[in-house]
């Protein structure tokens, strides 16, 4: 997954995704370093450890973005491993609105993690 990552980004696509989204993030006060954390929880906990760890190498543990993507860390689920695994361990085949739930409680986390760092560390 940290390769698929590392070829995402060398070929310039992240950047592509960061800029298209910049206009859905800017409003919010979302800096558009902690993006690639924000859309790689969801589908890796190794894949967003090692966002994590890049971004935490660039701009330090105790930067807001540092803080930031800890704090995406522990509010979000990889919420596409738990469906593939869990769901799969007991057979079940629809999972009706679990991936929208799933999601939207990643969204959740993600915003409710913004609002709090903002308000203590801003």
């Amino acid at each position: 997954m940290l390769m698929a990552i590392s070829i995402f980004r060398a070929g310039g696509a992240m950047e592509w995704l960061i800029y298209i989204l910049r206009f859905a993030t800017d409003p919010i006060g979302m800096p558009s370093e902690a993006l690639p954390m924000a859309l790689m929880r969801p589908l890796s906990g190794s894949g967003s450890l090692g966002v994590m760890a890049e971004i935490m190498k660039v701009h330090g543990p105790d930067s807001f973005i540092g803080i930031l993507t800890s704090t995406f860390f522990g509010s979000s689920e990889t919420t596409f491993y738990v469906l593939a695994v869990y769901f799969g361990a007991v057979n079940v085949k629809r999972t009706r609105h679990a991936l929208a739930a799933g999601l939207l409680a990643d969204l959740a986390g993600v915003l409710g993690a913004l609002f709090i760092v903002r308000m203590l560390f801003m």
